[in-house]
């Protein structure tokens, strides 16, 4: 990682990005070209990611061919491109380095002094950017880069002019293994990647690995109200502060928990000491927890008390995070990222409470391997909406091997609820909504593909 290192503090580096309008993979070519790093990269289709880094200076072509390499100094990949691209082929004839994303945001993260990594199976992206928002009420000027778009920086990414750097730490393909943050928060450890890890023990080994990699000096914080998060406090060798709702013996609590149309107000406890109330502006008993992240992780950074509770107080959400998207005929429209059976459960508990009436939930399921895996926890998880309506899987990175279908889940969700309609087409739900909703109810989409556009046909008035 040196060499990638070199590379990115020359003004004459070339680097080359190969999936360049993925979330994460854009906003790294933004602090790049914002170092005077001349970027080219390729995608498969134009998008308003790749038109903004069009304007910006990029090159991007919209196909991947070998002609796309040719006298770049670096070559990048996303973890979805395989190892026969034309673009990787052609880099490995001429001898230009390839590295995968991760490997250049942990060379990236090198860079700065203070760098706040935050990993999880649930709440990166939202716990992320409450940590931005406090980090920006506070005036530190951090460099932000966030697995969501936030509306408070315009887009996923900020370049700041601090050394503070703050990023999500995805675990999978032992992602976060690239990076030595200063600071490292888990917020859960859960069963998912099954396709890479396999079973339980494997994930938690990569996040004691992830800690390892924390620096010297340098600081963990720990959610000791998960129990798979708890096992491997014994195994750190850097300082820990922990934190958790339900657990009194953790550094950060809280007490008095009370909800009004599903928002929380929270009393704060610090060391068992009154610290400080904060009134929420984030559904759910979840994001209590992930405001305690939050501010355990502030306060260790030496925000003061002030700056923390403004910036949560201030702090409205990301896109695709229960996010409200508008209301027709009365019915209002939610989006959630949820795409794992405790992500949706947490995300349900929390609309529940905003319904004003019956609650219907879009579940588009997100791979072949984890509606597989998990299809047990998954036909438990919808107790709390009146209606679930499943769509085809998403298949993501993955291909249709035959072993399940978006129809089984739903059947055995009927087997525990007996309130799912199996509707593969968008536009049959978009009928079916208009037919069966009515003021006063909520409609929320659900998972980590396109689901999000049946909302925003509803709220279109089209069917397709």
């Amino acid at each position: 990682m040196g060499h990638q290192n070199n590379l990115l503090v020359r003004s004459d580096t070339k680097v080359h990005m190969i999936g360049i309008g993925g979330i994460s993979m854009s906003g790294l070519a933004e602090i790049l070209m914002h170092k005077g790093v001349k970027i080219s990269g390729s995608d498969l289709s134009e998008t308003e990611i790749t038109k903004r880094l069009r304007d910006m200076g990029a090159d991007i072509n919209y196909s991947h061919k070998a002609c796309n390499i040719n006298n770049q100094d670096l070559v990048v990949y996303t973890a979805a491109i395989s190892k026969d691209n034309p673009e990787i082929i052609e880099a490995k004839k001429r001898n230009i380095p390839t590295i995968e994303r991760s490997e250049l945001l942990g060379a990236i993260m090198d860079q700065f002094q203070n760098c706040i990594a935050v990993s999880g199976t649930h709440g990166k992206t939202t716990t992320t950017s409450m940590i931005a928002t406090v980090l920006l009420e506070a005036g530190l000027d951090p460099t932000i880069h966030v697995g969501g778009l936030l509306d408070l920086i315009g887009g996923n990414t900020r370049i700041g002019n601090s050394d503070y750097f703050i990023a999500e730490a995805c675990e999978y393909k032992n992602s976060f293994l690239q990076f030595r943050p200063s600071l490292a928060v888990v917020l859960n450890i859960d069963a998912d990647h099954l396709d890479f890890f396999k079973d339980m023990d494997n994930i938690r080994k990569s996040f004691e690995r992830f800690l390892g990699n924390v620096r010297d000096p340098g600081t963990i914080i720990l959610n000791i109200d998960d129990p798979q998060t708890k096992a491997i406090l014994k195994v750190l060798t850097r300082p820990v502060i922990t934190y958790g709702i339900n657990s009194s013996d953790a550094d950060w609590s809280c007490k008095e928990v009370t909800f009004q149309q599903g928002y929380a107000k929270v009393t704060i406890l610090y060391k068992k000491s009154l610290w400080a109330s904060l009134n929420l502006a984030v559904p759910g008993l979840h994001n209590v927890s992930n405001v305690l992240a939050a501010i355990a992780t502030c306060h260790s950074l030496g925000v003061n008390k002030s700056d923390i509770v403004n910036g949560l107080e201030k702090y409205k959400g990301t896109h695709r995070r229960l996010e409200d998207k508008g209301i027709i005929y009365g019915i209002r429209i939610m989006d959630d990222y949820a795409h794992h059976p405790t992500e949706i459960q947490a995300s349900l508990s929390a609309v529940r409470a905003l319904a004003t009436n019956r609650l219907f939930c879009v579940f588009q399921p997100h791979t072949y391997t984890r509606t597989f895996e998990l299809i047990d926890d998954f036909s438990r998880s919808f107790a709390q909406a009146d209606t679930v309506i499943v769509t085809d899987i998403y298949a993501a990175r993955e291909k249709d091997t035959g072993i399940i279908n978006s129809r089984i889940l739903s059947d055995r969700i009927n087997l525990n609820t007996s309130n799912s309609v199996y509707l593969p087409k968008f536009d049959d739900i978009v009928k079916y909504l208009k037919k069966n909703a009515a003021a006063g109810d909520l409609v929320i989409t659900m998972g980590a593909g396109d689901v999000y556009r049946i909302g925003e046909m509803l709220l279109a008035g089209s069917d397709n």
